[in-house]
C-alpha cells in the first residue's frame, strides 16, 4: 500500500522560490564584481599609461630659484632629476637637495623660473632629465622607422658603424633614453632611439594595449633592419625598464640576430610575473585576485574579455626561464631598491648566464634613475663594459 506524499504547502515552495532566486542574484552580484575586479587589474598591465602624478608643489622660491616638494622616496633621492608640471610650463630640471623634513623637500631648480610662471599643485617626479634631443647639443636627425603598425619617429645621433638602439619603457617615451646618448657617442657608436606601439608616438596597434614585449619586439626588429640598411655593421640593444622586455624577446627572435653584439638593460623587466605579483603586493590587491588577473591574460577568450586585444605568454616572455635562448653579452644596471621592478629577475638571469651576463647593482637608486643618482658610475660602468667586450672604437 502506497502511502499519499503530502502536498508541499504552496507558502513553503514560495519561500524556497525567493530563496532561491535571492541566492542566484547574490551569486550573480558577487561574480560580476569579482569579474569587474579582475577586468579592472588585469587592464591596469596592458593599458597604455598616461604618466601619474607622484608628488605635490609645496613652495616655489623665485628669488632662490628653488622649489619644495612633498617628501617622497624619489623626491629625496640625491642627483639631477625632472619634473612635470601643470600650467604655463610642463617640464623643469631639478637639481641638489638643499633641505628636507619629514613631510618636505627643497631643490635648486635647473631651469629658470620667472614672475610669470605659474605651477598647479600636482607633478610627477621623472629620471628623465633631458626631455628634447637638441639639449644634448650633439648632432641629431629625426627619422621614421618603417613598422607593421606603421612609420613610427626616432632619432639618430650619428656615430660609427656599430649602433645601439635604444628602447624606453612602459608609460614613457623616447626622451627617456637620451641620457644615455652621450657615453655611447664618446665610444664612437651611433644612437638609434627608437618609438613603439601604442606609446603615444608610435602607431597604435588593431588593439591599442601593450603586450609586454610579446608584440612590440617586431617594431625594434625594424629598427635593426634600418640600422643595417644604413650601414650598421653590428647593433647593441639597450632597454629600459619595460623596454628590457621588448629588448630580450628581439634579441632572440629577431630576423636579424646575427647583427646584434650585445645587450644593455636599466632597471630591465625579466620576469613579468615576479614584477606583477610585486606590483599586487605594493598596491595592497590580494594575491588571488593578481594572480587570477595574470592567468586571465594568458587565454585567448580570457583575455579578450579583459579587454587585453592577444594573449600574453608570460612563459615565453621569462628570460630566467628562457636564459639560454641569449647568445652575446649582456650589462645590466640596477637598483636593489627599485620600487617598482624588482631586481631579483637581473640577479636571476646573472645566475643562470655568468657566463654572459654582468650585473651591476646599485642600492638607493630606485628605478630608471641609476644615472641620475650616480651619473660618473654608471657612465663609468657602460663605459668599462664596452671597453672589455671590444663595441670602442
Amino acid at each position: 500500500m502506497n502511502t499519499p506524499r503530502r502536498a508541499v504547502p504552496t507558502g513553503t515552495l514560495t519561500i524556497f522560490r525567493i530563496l532561491i532566486a535571492i541566492l542566484a542574484g547574490s551569486l550573480a552580484v558577487v561574480l560580476g564584481a569579482l569579474f569587474a575586479l579582475v577586468r579592472t587589474v588585469a587592464r591596469r598591465v596592458v593599458v597604455p599609461a598616461n604618466r601619474e602624478n607622484d608628488t605635490r608643489i609645496i613652495g616655489l622660491d623665485l628669488k632662490a630659484q628653488t622649489i619644495t616638494l612633498q617628501s617622497t622616496a624619489d623626491t629625496r633621492l640625491p642627483g639631477r632629476y625632472g619634473l612635470f608640471t601643470t600650467g604655463t610650463v610642463d617640464y623643469i630640471k631639478l637639481g641638489t637637495i638643499l633641505a628636507q623634513d619629514e613631510h618636505s623637500v627643497t631643490r635648486k631648480l635647473l631651469t629658470e623660473v620667472d614672475g610669470g610662471t605659474r605651477l598647479g599643485r600636482d607633478a610627477a617626479f621623472s629620471g628623465w632629465y633631458f626631455d628634447s634631443p637638441d639639449q644634448l647639443q650633439l648632432p641629431f636627425q629625426p627619422e621614421l622607422i618603417g613598422t607593421a603598425a606603421g612609420p613610427a619617429p626616432a632619432w639618430i645621433f650619428p656615430g660609427g658603424d656599430t649602433w645601439v638602439i635604444q628602447v624606453h619603457g612602459r608609460g614613457t617615451r623616447r626622451a627617456e633614453c637620451l641620457r644615455a646618448v652621450p657615453v655611447f657617442h664618446d665610444a664612437g657608436i651611433t644612437s638609434l632611439i627608437v618609438s613603439y606601439r601604442n606609446d603615444g608616438e608610435a602607431p597604435r596597434s588593431r588593439s591599442g594595449m601593450y603586450a609586454l614585449g610579446e608584440t612590440e619586439w617586431r617594431d625594434v626588429d625594424a629598427a635593426i633592419g634600418y640600422a643595417k640598411r644604413h650601414g650598421a655593421a653590428r647593433v647593441l640593444l639597450m632597454g629600459w625598464s619595460m623596454g628590457g622586455a621588448i629588448v630580450l624577446q628581439a634579441a632572440t627572435r629577431s630576423a636579424y640576430r646575427e647583427l646584434i653584439a650585445g645587450i644593455v638593460l636599466e632597471s630591465p623587466v625579466i620576469d613579468w610575473r615576479s614584477v606583477l605579483t610585486y606590483q599586487a603586493q605594493e598596491n595592497r590587491i590580494p594575491a588571488p585576485l593578481g594572480n587570477l588577473a595574470v592567468s586571465s591574460l594568458q587565454g585567448g577568450w580570457t583575455a579578450r574579455a579583459m579587454g587585453a586585444g592577444d594573449a600574453i605568454p608570460f612563459d615565453r616572455l621569462d628570460m630566467v626561464a628562457g636564459a639560454d635562448r641569449l647568445h652575446v653579452p649582456v650589462l645590466i644596471l640596477a637598483s636593489d631598491d627599485d620600487g617598482f621592478v624588482p631586481s631579483d629577475g637581473a640577479h636571476a638571469l646573472a645566475q643562470a648566464r655568468p657566463d654572459i651576463v654582468q650585473l651591476d647593482t646599485f642600492s638607493v637608486a630606485r628605478h630608471t634613475k641609476l644615472w641620475n643618482y650616480d651619473q660618473s658610475r654608471w657612465d663609468g660602468d657602460i663605459r668599462s663594459w664596452l671597453a672589455e667586450q671590444g663595441f670602442t672604437g
